[in-house]
């Protein structure tokens, strides 16, 4: 697909890396990796928190973690500061899986990257972080 929109092209390059992802041999979804590598950069981290993290309704994680859960790679543990909330944290069981996660990221990335100089590699990410910070700045306030 040639195209000038940056909106579809980010959005077509999202989709072709989740493709390549889904040719691993990893027995999860992109969405539940996701929420499994978040979890382990804030454990404890609320499931309120990490859906708005993920830009996915409350009630799609709560039955993504549901999974996680019965695969025993994350638990719920009841917040000491709020009765009514629940933290969730890593099992043991998640290390060697989150291994395989940052191995296929890798792969997907190198893919993703292959042919562009580490100055363009460098450049790309310096300008999507503006990208992300413009876009993240709320700018009705």
């Amino acid at each position: 697909m040639q195209t000038n929109n940056i909106g579809f092209l980010l959005t077509d390059i999202i989709r072709l890396m989740r493709r390549e992802y889904l040719k691993s041999d990893l027995c999860m979804t992109p969405m539940q990796a996701r929420a499994l590598v978040y979890v382990s950069h804030y454990e404890g981290i609320r499931q309120v928190q990490l859906a708005e993290m993920l830009d996915i309704q409350p009630i799609t994680l709560a039955r993504l973690i549901d999974q996680l859960a019965e695969d025993n790679l994350v638990e719920r543990r009841p917040d000491p500061k709020d009765r009514r909330a629940y933290g969730l944290y890593l099992m043991e069981k998640s290390a060697p899986l989150l291994e395989k996660i940052d191995i296929e990221v890798k792969r997907v990335r190198e893919k993703a990257l292959q042919g562009l100089t580490p100055e363009q590699i460098n450049a790309t990410m310096d300008a999507l972080l503006v990208m992300h910070t413009n876009l993240s700045t709320d700018s009705s306030l």
